[in-house]
């Protein structure tokens, strides 16, 4: 299948596909994360999906998981509409001027700063038993505060490409303190408005293989309200640390990614010395 402008996609086995978002629903439910985190690495490693496609694909698929994941959420009485609306004004607004806010900003000393921003929060999180309870005062500060945390995510999701649940979440439940199911039914509630918008962008970028995308997302949908139900049942303590484990495992994925990259940039540079190296030491 291929986006609007016919880009190529491998065709991956259908149950492949559909393991991958049966795995990527229940974590999307049980995290309060889209599961782009999981679907982009995944279509490149057992799909061999080009970078590019790999994102779109992920963007469409994530949409259908959202919303039902977000829809029990909603039914359990977990989530807050008001809170969900500041995070989303600001997201949107991050996604659609975060290049022009970073102009000039080093990616590479951002996307560590992230790394280790998230490496902490799990290790707080370890020590940390989060409220079930929502007692959010909307003050003046809230607002802003609120609105500058959807900026920061909808600026960082376009940057670095990490799903804005995997920031959202913890910053919630650990800086604003906001009950653990909510901020995850928040969050994916914020997922589904910036994710229909990136689809279609990427849609008509021809970054979409819609065959994947439709059997990763329906699957994923399937799964996504046993996520959110287990998310209930567990106590909050085993809640924060399998939460708190899932954000040191996304830190890792990012840091080996990082590094991969540095090493791949650096490669033509040692070339370069060594043959530079190579010629002194013939015209000496």
């Amino acid at each position: 299948m291929t986006g609007l402008r016919g880009a190529v996609a491998p065709q991956t086995a259908f149950w492949r596909l559909a393991v991958l978002g049966l795995i990527a629903g229940l974590l999307s439910g049980l995290f309060g994360v889209g599961g782009g985190i999981l679907i982009v690495p995944a279509l490149v490693l057992i799909g061999g999906f080009e970078q590019k496609l790999s994102h779109g694909t992920s963007l469409a698929a994530v949409v259908p998981i959202s919303i039902v994941g977000a829809a029990t959420y909603l039914i359990g009485g977990y989530t807050d509409l008001l809170l969900a609306g500041l995070l989303t004004v600001g997201a949107v607004l991050g996604a659609l001027v975060g290049a022009r806010l970073l102009h000039g900003i080093s990616e590479k000393w951002l996307r560590w700063l992230f790394i280790a921003f998230m490496a902490a929060v799990a290790v707080r999180l370890f020590f940390e038993v989060p409220s079930r309870e929502t007692a959010l005062q909307y003050t003046v500060w809230i607002v802003i505060v609120l609105l500058a945390l959807g900026l920061v995510t909808g600026i960082l999701s376009g940057l670095l490409g990490v799903g804005g649940g995997v920031f959202m979440v913890p910053v919630m439940i650990v800086f604003i303190g906001v009950g653990d199911l909510t901020a995850k039914g928040v969050s994916l509630l914020v997922v589904i408005p910036t994710g229909i918008i990136a689809t279609i962008l990427s849609v008509r970028n021809g970054h979409v293989d819609l065959r994947a995308a439709g059997i990763v997302g329906v699957a994923g949908a399937g799964t996504a309200a046993a996520g959110a139900a287990l998310a209930w049942l567990l106590p909050p303590r085993l809640s924060a640390v399998l939460f708190a484990v899932f954000l040191l495992l996304v830190a890792i994925r990012m840091a080996v990614r990082a590094l991969r990259s540095q090493s791949k940039l650096a490669a033509p540079e040692r070339k370069e010395e060594e043959r530079d190296r190579a010629q002194s030491d013939t015209g000496a």
